[in-house]
């Protein structure tokens, strides 16, 4: 996800940790699920700015804490260790699960949380390290979201089997620090958790915020796009950060969990604006993962894009 917000470019002055006055705006910094994240609040305040940075991180740590696949101490880990038994979720596990099994239907399986157990064999580091096609196969074995037997609230894995909210949870952590700063403040602001991130209407000014979408060739370096959206929820998804290079071929991190091998043919980068991040992010890689079709698929959802 490379989306910035271009506004945040200029030299600012130091207020605070993590808190700095740029121009009439201010901007607050930190680190959460392993991406560096921003918070472009439209105000004056410096108090009000900062309440909303601590509302922002608190939200995003939260998340981290609860949905990382990392950790061993959250409801992700009690799933995947279960050995098979039943495992009752809270509400908001049981939203995201069931958000995750919409979109296996609406992809027609090409987006499947237990995918996530690919990433025993595959590591997107640049390199030229490919797995074998037995280490995949055994892999997909273990794959499969119709496998899983869903209750709501109720879940239940075969053995040997994960689930990931990998491609969902950054996007909702966004959506959710969204939420709870509107609710704080009238000023306009912009949420990015490592590219992912939600604009939340005009400045004071009547301007919009200024979004630049990376260039994949050159990323972190130059915006290949600005864009001007007054409210909603901006994503990416592409192979400029995470891929290896395999037969003169760049493969990018986004596996197909029918194959176990990634997405064939697929744009190097693709952006989409939704009425919140969530929306975005599923639409950029549901596109992603249709490959050469990846257009088509998002002309037909009506929504504005951008394909590198």
């Amino acid at each position: 996800m490379q989306a910035t917000a271009l506004s945040a470019e200029r030299e600012g002055t130091n207020d605070a940790p993590g808190l700095r006055r740029v121009d009439d705006y201010f901007i607050g910094e930190f680190h959460a699920m392993a991406s560096p994240c921003t918070l472009l609040i439209d105000t004056d305040d410096r108090t009000e700015a900062a309440k909303c940075l601590a509302i922002a991180s608190a939200e995003a740590i939260r998340i981290e804490q609860k949905f990382s696949r990392y950790r061993r101490d959250n409801i992700v880990y009690e799933i995947n260790h279960a050995e098979g038994r039943p495992v009752v979720v809270d509400h908001e596990t049981a939203l995201l699960i069931n958000y995750a099994a919409t979109c296996y239907v609406m992809s027609d399986g090409l987006f499947d949380i237990t995918s996530g157990v690919l990433r025993r064999v595959w590591t997107f580091d640049g390199g030229r390290k490919v797995p074998s096609r037995q280490s995949v196969e055994a892999c997909l074995r273990h794959v499969g979201w119709p496998r899983v037997e869903w209750q709501n609230p109720v879940l239940t894995i075969p053995v040997g089997m994960e689930i990931d909210f990998g491609g969902i949870g950054k996007e909702y952590a966004v959506d959710r620090a969204a939420a709870l700063i509107a609710s704080r403040t009238q000023s306009s602001f912009v949420v990015n958790f490592g590219g992912d991130l939600y604009t939340a209407g005009l400045r004071r000014d009547g301007r919009t915020w200024a979004i630049g979408i990376d260039d994949p060739g050159r990323t972190g370096k130059s915006a290949l796009y600005r864009l001007d959206v007054p409210k909603g929820g901006i994503a990416t998804s592409g192979d400029a950060r995470r891929f290896v290079q395999w037969r003169g071929k760049r493969l990018g991190h986004i596996l197909n969990p029918k194959t176990g091998w990634p997405v064939d043919g697929a744009p190097r980068s693709i952006t989409v604006f939704g009425r919140t991040c969530m929306e975005a992010g599923t639409l950029s890689t549901l596109a992603y993962l249709q490959g050469r079709g990846a257009r088509q698929f998002l002309k037909q959802q009506g929504v504005q894009f951008w394909i590198v």
